[in-house]
This record gives C-alpha cells, structure tokens and sequence, in this order.
C-alpha cells in the first residue's frame, strides 16, 4: 500500500520549478508548509474502513431549530446578500449571548463582524493590526492555522513551547520574555485544538497584564468556549482591562456541531471591526446567508442541544483518556475541547511513526503532533504526542480502542 501523495507531491514539485516567462510566486504562502492534518486526512481517504480520529469536528447532527430555520429559508427565498457586518438580528443574538454567558457588553451595529469561520476571523484580526515586521506569541502545541495566517500577512512569529506536565498551559513568564519592541499580539486559543489545556484565569489575568504592560493586543479564539469539564472558561474579553486590546472570536462549527455552515464571529471595539469589515467587505462579501439566519436559530433556541452535546463529550472524554492511559498512552484528561492529545513514547515509535503505521496496520486515523508545533522548534512534544478527536459515535470511539491496543501490543 503506497502511502505517497501524488497531487501534493506534483503541486510541491510545481513550486519549486522555476518558469522562465513567470515571476516567482510569493514567498510569505510558497514557503509555508500545507497542514499536517490535511496530509493525514488525504492518506486516510486511501484506506477503506477507517475509524477516524482525525478531523476536528463532533460527528452529531446540527440542532433541528437551525435546520428548520434553513429550509424555511430557502423555501422562501432569504437568500440574499446580508450587511458586510452580517444580519443585524443575528448580531443582536450574537450580543445578548455574550451577555448571558459572560457578562460582557458588544454593540450589535458596530462591534460585532460575522465571518466565514473562526479561521476567516482570524485572519481579519490579523490583518487589521499587523504591519511587516510585527512579532505575534504563540504557544505550541496550537491550531495549524495561527503560524502560517501571520507569515502571510507579513509578521513573524514567535512560538513558545508548552509542557505536557503543565497541562500545555502557557507561560506568562516566557511570554513576558518573549515581548520584544516589536511584539504587537499574543494569540490565545483556549480551550486548545490540539491539547484541550484550558488555563486558569489566574494564569490569563497574568498574561492580560503582560498586555497591558506593553500595550499589545490579545488575538482570542474562544470556539471551544462551550465545551469545558469541571473548569470554567474565561472569557477574556470579559476581564477587567482586557475589553479594549481584545479580538475575542467564536462560532457554531463545535458546540453546535455546524462544521460544514462555515459561520463564526468577531467581537471588539467598533475602530477594529471597521477595519476588519475592509477585509471582509472586500475578500468575501458577507458571510453565507442561509447559514446565518440557521445559526441564530442555534443560538436562540438550542441551549439544550449544546448542553446535551458537551455531556456526551465529556463521558466520551472520560472513557476515552482512561483507556489511552490502559493502553500506555499516557494522556491527562483535557479541561475543554474534544481532543486528547497522549505521548506514544512507550510505543518506541515517534509520532509521524505512530501515525502511519496505526493507519495502515489497524485503520484508525490520528494527527502527530508535529502538525502542532512546526513554529517553536519544539521536536520532543511534536515527536512524542498524537492527536485525537474523541468526537464521534460510541461505537467508532470503542472501535478505535480496541484497534490501538492491538497495535500497542504489536509494537511491544
């Protein structure tokens, strides 16, 4: 079984070939590396019968209000462009939820952009503060998308790496030396994809006061808000002192399930979103309509399924870590998200290792944890650690146990 991916190959190939007649391509996207998880995602598509652990999204059905509200609007016809801001009811919904769960104020008219994704939030954040040149922190292990999103609009990224005794929390004392005269963003992601480390507030107050000290901004992606276990989340946004320096973002594609509706938002001061809104205006539009008048049904009316759907996560959770850790992958349980993040080291093998051959020997897919951490230079947790996504039906979850033990005993 060949394990090669011939159109990445050819499309890598293409890159490095130089056309006489042609200018070179740009350097700031050429030079940077595709996803880890898609390069495993396309292996897996190789392969019949695989139990998937790879893909970030929970495997349940939407909540019926947002599918009903999506027929009913295109039935009758509601399809139209919305403001580049996004429907205003669906800003106002956006606004009051904000409000509900964490006491923080947004202006629906003016300081709320509904993206295309969190990722596309993201981005806009990015661009709107960014200058060439500009440092933004990041702690590794993080999302794949935070490093090459500020290659491409021309800062530099500075990685810390996070430790596996810590729970993957960051540092504020690595963060704090890390700053330099031309840090302009710290990036928080948490509840983390790919760790689940969700910090204490403690631990983000302090970095806020790094922040402050500096005058930076605070990038903050809050999409597995939601999904948390016997912790709190802290919306940073919400701390006192943090509501003007903050680009807090959220969305639908997890706790709702809503992956494929593409819908996030972002909430700041309104002199952010206008500049976002640029972007925005200019690249996308508006995000998809269907999609949002579904997603404020969500978010009007699917408490319940929300609730619902982190209880079975976080049974699943349960379950899941208990078994890694029988098995002699060692795993805490994460706070938040629906990922466990165990070292292979007892298998003897590193993570790209792992990985491939647990998917071509026993059909489950999982991501290496190198996918998470190629900005930091921090090979031992890259190398040692896989990625799972423990967000899908009882019977795959209890499936990709039983296949991972077998090949923990073959590789003893």
């Amino acid at each position: 079984m060949s394990f090669h991916l011939p159109a990445i190959d050819r499309a890598v190939a293409g890159l490095r070939c130089h056309n006489r007649g042609v200018k070179p391509l740009a350097r700031t996207v050429s030079g940077v590396t595709a996803s880890g998880i898609r390069r495993y995602f396309d292996l897996a598509a190789t392969v019949e019968g695989v139990v998937s652990l790879g893909v970030g999204e929970p495997k349940y059905p939407c909540p019926p209000a947002a599918k009903a509200a999506a027929i009913a609007a295109i039935e009758s016809d509601d399809d139209a462009y919305t403001s580049n801001f996004g429907r205003l009811s669906f800003r106002k919904a956006i606004s009051d939820e904000m409000k509900r769960l964490y006491g923080v104020s947004y202006r629906p008219e003016t300081e709320i952009l509904v993206t295309t994704g969190v990722s596309e939030g993201a981005d806009l954040a990015l661009r709107a503060i960014l200058e060439e040149g500009d440092e933004v922190i990041v702690t590794e292990p993080a999302y794949v998308s935070y490093g090459p999103t500020v290659t491409f609009v021309g800062g530099k990224v500075i990685a810390l790496s996070s430790s596996a005794a810590n729970d993957f929390e960051p540092d504020p004392d690595a963060i704090r030396k890390a700053v330099t005269n031309r840090t302009k963003a710290i990036v928080l992601g948490y509840p983390s994809n790919p760790t689940g480390a969700t910090p204490s507030r403690e631990v983000i107050e302090a970095i806020l006061a790094i922040a402050i000290e500096h005058d930076l901004w605070l990038i903050s992606d809050e999409i597995y808000g939601r999904l948390v276990y016997g912790v709190e989340h802290t919306c940073v946004s919400a701390l006192p002192g943090a509501w003007e320096r903050t680009i807090m973002m959220g969305g639908f594609s997890k706790a709702y399930a809503m992956t494929g509706w593409r819908i996030g938002y972002a909430c700041a001061p309104a002199a952010v979103i206008e500049v976002m809104m640029k972007v925005h205006q200019y690249t996308m539009l508006c995000a998809p309509t269907i999609s949002q008048i579904a997603c404020e049904a969500a978010l009007r009316h699917s408490e319940k399924d929300v609730e619902t759907l982190v209880a079975a996560m976080e049974a699943k959770r349960n379950y899941f870590v208990s078994s890694l850790n029988e098995l002699g992958l060692e795993c805490r349980p994460p706070k938040g998200s629906f990922y466990a993040f165990p070292s292979v080291a007892k298998s003897g093998l590193d993570s790209e290792t792992f990985t491939e051959r647990l998917l071509k020997e026993h059909k489950v897919l999982v991501v290496p944890g190198t996918a998470f951490c190629s900005w930091s230079g921090d090979e031992t947790t890259g190398r040692n650690h896989v990625r799972c996504c423990y967000a899908v039906p009882d019977e795959d979850l209890q499936k990709a146990v039983e296949r991972m033990a077998q090949f923990m005993k073959a590789t003893r």
